[in-house]
C-alpha cells in the first residue's frame, strides 16, 4: 500500500478487506488524491476504482437510481449476473436492455460513466445479495451505490419501497458467506460501498451496532493537503507576489483556505487567470469568498487607526478609559497579534470586547461607533438582544434547527448574518440574560473562529469583531466607590465562575478584554451627549425642510435646561427623551404652523432662546 494515501483512503483500503459494507460520507463531491498517481487529483469514483483494484477487486460496479449500472460493459454485467443468478438473467435478457456502449479496451480502467445499463434498486440489490452469499467468489465484485442520500426519504417515514431496499441491504450483508479457512480468509470478498453526502441521510438501523458495516468520513482537506494542492498549481496561479514554497505568502494563503475544498483551490487558480488585475493571494481569496477584492481590515491603515480615540469620542462621552482600551485591542488586531497566545495559526475573531457597566452609559453606542469606524457603516453592527435567548433551546435560533425540525431550511440568525456580512461587528447585548446553554456556542467561536450551523455548513468568524455588553454588578457597585473598574471586573469574574459555572468562557474572552464603563455622575457628560444628539436633528431639518441651521442662543444654558430633569441613575438614556419633550415637540409645533407656506422657512435659520424654564423659537 502506498504511503502517499490520505488517511481516509488508508482506512478504506483496510476496512474493505474486513467488512462487507463500507459507508463513505462527508466531502464526497470533492477531488481527492489519485492512489495510482500521487500529486494528481481526481474525482472520488475514479479514486475508488483504483483503491479497489489495489485490493484485488476485478469488477467495480457503480449504480445510482437514475442512471442505473455503470463501470462495466453490458456483456460483463450479464456474465456476472449469470454466474450467480442465471434464472434472473434469462428473464432480464428477454425484456431487453438499454445503452450498450461496447466493451472497454483490456488495458484500461473502467470509468463510472463508461456505460449506462438499466437496473432498478431491487435488481441491483438482489444481485449484490446473491454475490455476497458466494462462499468463494472467483471474481469478487465491489458494488458502489452512489448518491445514496437520494435513495431514502425521511428516516422516520420510509415508504414501502424504501423499507424493502433497506431490508435487502441488511440481508445482503447479514447472509454473506462466512469464510474460516486460512487460505481464503485473506482473499477479497464481494463488497457493498455506499457513497452519501452525510451519514444522517441513511437509516441508522442499517449500520448502528452492525460489525459488518463501517462508516468512514471523508473530511475537508487538512493544511498539508491544501498546501500540496496549491503547490501543484503554483505555475497556474497568477499572483503578485508569486507563491514560493516556504514563503510567508504561501503560508498565509494556505491558512486562509481552511474550510475550503480542493475544488475551491482549483476554482481560485481559474479565477486568478481570468481576472485582469493581478492581485495578492489573500485579495484573491477575499474576492472568491466574499465578492470583494479588499477587506476592510486591509484598508485599516496606521494613519486611520491613530484617529480612533478622537473619532469614537465624538459619539461616546465621558468614557475615555473605555475608548483607550478599545484602541489597544484594535491595535493588537491591526498588528496581527490577536489570538497568538492560543496558537500561531489561530483563526479567532479580530477582537473580543466585554463592555460592563451601568445602564445608559454608552456601551451600545460605542459598539455602533466601532462598527462605523472599522467597516464604514453603522449597519455593520449586527445586534442580538440576548434577553430573547433565555430558554434552553434558543440556541437553535442562532445556528438553525437540526434536520427534520421545523425551520431547518431557514438556517440560524447568527450564522446567516455572518454569511451575509462576514466583515461585521457582532453585538450580543445584555449577555447575562442568555441561557447558559447559549453561552456554550461562544466557546467554539472564541477558540476556533468558526461555528457549524444546523445544515452542517461551517461559518467563519475570523473577520468579525465580537462585543458583549452586560450590566453585571451595576446594582452592587456604587458610583462613589474608590475603584469602580476593578469592582466591575470582580463582579464579572464571580458571575462566570460561581453563578454560570463557565470559567472556561471567561478564559476565552480574556480578563484583559473586560472594559468597565464609568458612571454618569457629572452633568457635563450629559450636556456633551445632548450636544451630540442635536447633530442628527440639524441634518433632518436641513434635508426635509431646507432649514439652514438650528442655532441655540446661549447654548450652554439651553443644554443645561434640557438635561436638568434627566434621571442620573439611568445614565444618558434620559437625554433623548428630554430633548424630545423640551425641544423637538415645540419645534414640531413651530414647523406645523408654517406648513401652509413652507417656502417662507426654506433657507432660514431657526433660533432657540431660553425664557425662564421654556424655550422660544423664531425665524431669522
Amino acid at each position: 500500500m502506498s504511503s502517499a494515501l490520505l488517511t481516509w483512503q488508508e482506512d478504506f483500503h483496510r476496512e474493505c478487506g474486513i467488512r462487507r459494507g463500507v459507508i463513505l460520507h462527508g466531502n464526497t463531491g470533492d477531488l481527492t488524491s489519485d492512489p495510482e498517481a500521487p500529486g494528481q487529483w481526481t474525482a472520488l469514483p475514479a479514486a475508488l476504482i483504483n483503491l479497489l483494484r489495489q485490493r484485488g477487486y476485478q469488477h467495480v460496479i457503480f449504480w445510482n437510481r437514475v442512471n442505473g449500472v455503470s463501470g462495466v460493459d453490458e456483456r460483463t454485467w450479464r456474465e456476472l449476473q449469470s454466474s450467480v443468478m442465471p434464472h434472473a438473467v434469462r428473464e432480464s435478457a428477454s425484456e431487453g436492455s438499454a445503452y450498450d456502449m461496447g466493451e472497454l479496451p483490456p488495458t484500461s480502467v473502467p470509468s463510472p460513466a463508461y456505460s449506462c445499463i438499466s437496473a432498478s434498486a431491487d435488481d441491483l440489490l438482489a444481485f449484490a445479495a446473491q454475490s455476497l452469499r458466494q462462499p468463494r467468489a472467483e471474481k469478487p465484485v465491489a458494488f458502489v451505490l452512489d448518491w445514496t442520500q437520494y435513495l431514502f426519504g425521511s428516516v422516520n417515514s420510509l415508504s414501502e419501497n424504501e423499507r424493502g431496499w433497506l431490508m435487502r441491504l441488511g440481508q445482503a450483508t447479514r447472509d454473506a458467506a462466512v469464510v474460516r479457512n486460512a487460505e481464503s480468509i485473506g482473499q477479497p470478498q464481494s463488497l457493498l460501498v455506499l457513497l452519501c453526502g452525510g451519514l444522517n441521510v441513511l437509516p441508522p438501523s442499517l449500520y448502528l451496532n452492525n460489525p459488518l458495516f463501517r462508516e468512514i468520513a471523508i473530511p475537508l482537506p487538512i493544511r498539508q493537503v491544501r498546501e500540496s494542492a496549491v503547490l501543484g498549481l503554483k505555475e497556474v496561479f497568477r499572483l503578485q507576489p508569486p507563491l514560493q514554497q516556504g514563503g510567508r505568502e504561501l503560508a498565509d494563503f494556505v491558512d486562509g483556505l481552511e474550510g475550503q475544498s480542493i475544488r475551491d483551490i482549483h476554482n481560485l487558480a481559474r479565477l486568478s487567470r481570468q481576472e485582469t488585475e493581478v492581485s495578492s493571494a489573500l485579495s484573491l481569496l477575499n474576492l472568491y469568498r466574499h465578492g470583494r477584492r479588499h477587506s476592510p481590515w486591509e484598508q485599516l491603515d496606521h494613519k486611520k487607526l491613530q484617529t480612533i480615540v478622537e473619532t469614537l469620542g465624538r459619539r461616546v462621552k465621558g468614557q475615555g478609559e473605555a475608548i483607550e482600551a478599545v484602541r489597544r485591542i484594535l491595535v493588537r488586531a491591526f498588528t496581527g497579534l490577536s489570538g497568538l497566545q492560543h496558537s500561531y495559526r489561530q483563526r479567532t475573531p479580530k477582537g473580543v470586547l466585554f463592555f460592563v457597566g451601568p445602564t445608559g452609559v454608552g456601551k451600545t453606542e460605542l459598539a455602533k461607533s466601532i462598527a462605523e469606524f472599522l467597516f464604514g457603516d453603522e449597519e455593520a453592527c449586527l445586534r442580538f438582544d440576548m434577553s430573547e435567548f433565555n430558554h434552553e433551546h434558543a440556541d437553535q435560533r442562532l445556528v438553525g434547527a437540526p434536520p427534520g425540525y421545523v425551520g431547518y431550511e431557514a438556517g440560524g440568525q447568527l450564522t446567516n448574518a455572518v454569511k451575509q456580512r462576514p466583515f461585521s461587528l457582532l453585538l450580543f447585548d445584555e449577555i447575562e440574560k442568555a441561557h447558559p446553554r447559549i453561552l456554550d456556542k461562544f466557546l467554539q467561536i472564541l477558540e476556533d473562529g468558526r461555528l457549524t450551523d444546523g445544515k452542517g455548513e461551517t461559518v467563519m468568524f475570523s473577520d468579525t469583531v465580537i462585543v458583549f455588553t452586560s450590566n453585571i454588578g451595576a446594582a452592587e457597585v456604587k458610583p462613589e466607590s474608590l475603584d469602580v473598574r476593578n469592582e466591575f471586573i470582580q463582579k464579572v469574574r464571580q458571575h462566570f465562575v460561581h453563578e454560570l459555572k463557565r470559567p472556561e468562557l471567561l478564559g476565552r474572552i480574556g480578563e484583559a478584554n473586560i472594559i468597565p464603563f464609568n458612571f454618569m455622575s457629572d452633568d457635563s457628560f450629559l450636556i456633551d451627549i445632548a450636544r451630540a444628539k442635536l447633530a442628527p436633528l440639524r441634518k433632518g431639518l436641513r434635508d426635509k425642510w431646507g432649514i439652514s441651521d438650528l442655532r441655540l442662543v446661549k447654548e450652554s444654558e439651553i443644554l443645561t435646561l434640557l438635561v436638568k430633569d434627566v434621571d442620573r441613575g439611568a445614565g444618558g438614556r434620559g437625554v433623548p427623551n428630554a430633548i424630545t419633550n423640551k425641544l423637538i415637540d415645540p419645534l414640531a409645533a413651530f414647523l406645523f404652523e408654517h406648513m401652509a407656506a413652507p417656502n417662507q422657512i426654506r433657507g432660514k435659520i431657526i433660533e432657540v432662546r431660553i425664557a425662564g424654564s421654556k424655550l422660544l423659537l423664531e425665524l431669522e
